[in-house]
């Protein structure tokens, strides 16, 4: 067996550092911290990692040179320089993260007659492009709606909650089969939908809320049937699309109704508000055919270069969530501006890249190398097998990938160095850990 490290530290300067080959022996240093690995005890099946194209990243990338702008999205999705995202969301028109709001049809357009994405095509739609080409092969993409157009609101505007009005349930379900298809002549093929992001947040943006008995029946009743109806139902159904925090309650409610979880692919979550991760394995638990999906979560707050603990947050939820039956994990904007933005409303936040675009500089945050400890090395469709690890401070998650190596990644985020004793199949490793850092293990036979 060969095991092959690579490491990212705060202190060290080391970023996907290749620090060599380890080899196994049969001794044991019983002073050492032990991580026993069980390839036999397997879980789920991972989908990959990805990011989101929101207009604020494509456009803030249209603002640099072709070369930079070029080179920015190999680091995200070529498969062998970069981090080798496979999935991408994008918003069913406007979001916070776009310069304006805007939908894709004329005021009161019941019928949908005037629907047209050709805003998209100056900055969302190149850059999708080039990411496919850029990972070579076609990226799993999710979408989400922000609001419906303000017409159709019991608060007549985009921003600021409301919800749709019972009138137009039929008419906003179609909308959601224009979007895809729009999106499919133009060559890009849409995975799945959420039903609607964050539906239990009022936000100065572009929300728009649903009870989970609403959500229940929007689905029922007019989603899905109409997906169907628009020869769609092979689209995945997601809901929820908000936090952690009340992920099991409003998965309870709508997926125990069978009329209604027939159409559904399962839940997706976002990290903000608190780290609860137990509840996405009380979801799994009770409803086993049923997926879970990270759809969003960023760093709030505008830009922080050079954080540390950023990096940090990142790898901790991704494994909180990955050990709680995670299924696959999207990032939000995957590139921001200087400001941490744009963003029509201000709510600054940072990402793992940021283009400054008054002095041309790229800025890769410890959360765009902690992400890769992740998405470089599990691979689609890897499954993640047993660990066992007893230690506060070190977390853990690890994968077999289909080609049979073993990928496990560990974070120490203490302040200072642990060694750690690395034990599969009778045969043992030792390596150092560094303090504040994350390590990756790659385990081929």
């Amino acid at each position: 067996m060969q095991i092959k490290m690579i490491q990212t530290a705060k202190n060290t300067g080391d970023r996907f550092a290749d620090k060599g080959s380890l080899t196994f022996t049969n001794e044991t240093n019983e002073q050492n911290v032990m991580l026993k690995l069980d390839p036999k005890q397997k879980f789920q099946s991972f989908m990959g990692f990805g990011g989101a194209f929101t207009e604020a990243a494509a456009y803030t990338l249209a603002q640099i040179s072709d070369e930079d702008r070029a080179s920015v999205i190999e680091s995200y999705f070529n498969p062998e320089t970069g981090l080798n995202y496979s999935l991408g969301r994008t918003h069913i028109h406007s979001c916070d993260f776009a310069l304006e709001n805007y939908t894709y049809v004329e005021e009161n357009d019941t019928e949908l007659k005037t629907f047209s994405i050709e805003r998209e095509r100056k900055y969302v739609l190149p850059l999708i492009k080039d990411a496919v080409k850029s990972r070579g092969e076609e990226l799993t993409i999710l979408s989400s709606p922000w609001s419906p157009p303000a017409w159709m609101k019991t608060n007549n505007e985009m921003n600021n909650g409301g919800q749709l009005k019972p009138e137009f349930y039929h008419t906003w379900a179609l909308y959601y089969t224009k979007y895809i298809k729009a999106m499919e002549q133009e060559g890009i093929p849409i995975w799945g939908i959420t039903v609607q992001n964050e539906p239990e947040a009022t936000q100065v943006w572009d929300s728009c809320r649903y009870s989970a008995e609403e959500e229940r029946d929007f689905v029922k009743n007019h989603l899905g049937p109409v997906m169907e109806q628009e020869g769609l139902e092979d689209k995945k159904i997601i809901i929820w699309d908000h936090n952690r925090d009340i992920a099991y309650e409003r998965a309870k409610t709508i997926l125990s109704d069978a009329e209604a979880a027939k159409y559904i692919w399962g839940t997706g979550l976002h990290w903000y508000v608190s780290e609860e991760f137990e509840n996405l394995s009380k979801i799994h638990e009770e409803f086993p055919d049923k997926h879970l999906i990270f759809t969003e979560g960023c760093i709030e707050g505008g830009v922080k270069l050079g954080a540390w603990h950023t990096g940090e947050r990142y790898a901790r939820n991704i494994m909180g969530d990955i050990n709680n039956w995670l299924e696959g994990w999207i990032d939000w904007n995957i590139v921001l501006n200087e400001q941490g933005g744009p963003n029509h409303v201000g709510n600054y936040c940072d990402a793992p890249v940021i283009v400054d675009t008054k002095t041309g500089e790229i800025h890769y945050n410890s959360s765009y190398y902690y992400i890769g400890h992740f998405s470089k090395y599990i691979k689609p469709n890897a499954i993640r097998i047993a660990h066992d690890l007893h230690h506060e401070m070190l977390k853990t998650v690890s994968f077999q990938n289909e080609d049979g190596s073993i990928v496990v990644v560990v974070m120490n985020d203490e302040d200072k160095s642990e060694t750690i004793t690395i034990s599969l199949e009778g045969k043992v490793t030792e390596a150092v850990l560094p303090e504040r850092s994350i390590s990756t293990f790659v385990i081929k036979s």
